[in-house]
């Protein structure tokens, strides 16, 4: 069975990220900072890539978690994430 963890911890982010080849990135339609994502392939037309810097800043006023699975049910490498509110 896979389980989900959050953190909030830049460095875990980042290194599980660059680990599947993920890069920093934010929705193009958005203001005010954007909605973030992890672009995992050939650039989506619909995001754009930010440096992690710009990623952490937006992060940190999100007031979010980053939940992810470091491996699927089946033992493979997850990619698996998404920002969820966090909790008080």
């Amino acid at each position: 069975m896979s389980q989900a963890t959050t953190t909030t911890d830049h460095n875990v982010i980042r290194k599980w990220a660059e680990a599947r080849n993920g890069k920093p990135s934010k929705v193009k339609t958005t203001e005010a900072g954007g909605i973030l994502r992890i672009d995992f392939r050939e650039p989506d037309e619909g995001l754009q890539e930010i440096s992690w810097e710009e990623f952490f800043a937006t992060f940190d006023r999100s007031d979010v978690d980053f939940l992810y699975e470091e491996k699927t049910a089946g033992g493979q490498m997850s990619r698996f994430n998404k920002f969820v509110s966090r909790d008080d």
